[in-house]
């Protein structure tokens, strides 16, 4: 499967957006794909598993354990992006999940559970508390795929209302984790409709307006309670070679100082009528 492929599929997992793009790649280098066919057991009550499971195609179902009453059953239909398991080899299983259709699932081994620990959105070297407030302020909470969570930092600097920054990039931030990492931002517009409250979350809602091979369109909704304050619109590109539209040196010309000022320039326009007005 192509890499980028899997980068981008992993970016849509909720468990995973909080993670920065540098993390997602090392976790799509060792992920494995697993297949299983309709009703086989992809993981059974007190079994260890291989580690954490995201769906990539099919639909699994998750059962009770079987000495669990008759009629109290719990039952869940997993999907794609959800996932399922534990990063340590000393958790086991408490229910059955079998396969209820074609399924493949991309399984992050438990040697490398620690790769899902949340590092810094931008830089994956750094913690939450190691990082800048800046870069803390950009930490959203994945709630669903595409709807984030953020707050205004206690200890940030207060106004009357949200900072109108603060909404621009946590809206940015949120739209990114939805585009595959190899798009970068290029442009961006927004639209301020209320004034934001400091004490209560922002929810962003990510639309995607359009995914093309080199381009992406996002829409981010920022709301609360449930009404929007906030609209981003931006674009994203893929890094690609194009046409050069400057020359590669200046042209030599005069410096600024050797040119005729504005007065010179009208005084001689009375002895040259050549000069253009």
């Amino acid at each position: 499967m192509d890499h980028a492929t899997v980068i981008e599929f992993l970016g849509q997992v909720p468990l995973l957006q909080r993670l920065s793009t540098s993390s997602l790649k090392k976790i799509a280098e060792v992920v494995q794909f697993k297949h299983y066919d309709c009703g086989d057991y992809v993981v059974r009550e007190g079994e260890i598993g291989d580690g954490i499971y995201f769906i990539w195609e099919g639909e699994a179902e998750v059962s009770g354990p079987v000495h669990a009453e008759e009629g109290n059953h719990p039952e869940l239909q997993l999907k794609q992006y959800d996932y399922f398991g534990f990063g340590t080899i000393t958790s086991v299983h408490q229910v059955n999940v079998i396969s209820s259709s074609k399924l493949t699932c991309l399984v992050l081994p438990h040697q490398h559970g620690t790769l899902l620990q949340p590092k810094s959105i931008w830089n994956a070297d750094e913690t939450l508390q190691t990082c800048s407030m800046v870069e803390n302020i950009l930490h959203l909470e994945p709630i669903e795929v595409d709807i984030f969570r953020g707050f205004t930092l206690p200890d940030a600097p207060k106004f009357a209302q949200v900072f109108g920054g603060q909404f621009i990039g946590q809206a940015l931030a949120a739209a990114c984790k939805t585009v595959d990492c190899f798009k970068l931002v290029h442009s961006l517009h927004g639209c301020f409709l209320r004034a934001g409250d400091l004490s209560l979350p922002i929810i962003y809602q990510v639309h995607r307006a359009r995914d093309g091979n080199s381009f992406a369109t996002r829409r981010v909704d920022s709301t609360q309670q449930g009404n929007v304050m906030f609209t981003l619109l931006a674009s994203f590109q893929k890094e690609e070679a194009g046409f050069e539209h400057q020359e590669v040196e200046m042209p030599q010309v005069p410096a600024p100082e050797m040119l005729l000022s504005l007065e010179e320039l009208r005084e001689r326009r009375l002895t040259d009528p050549r000069l253009p007005m």
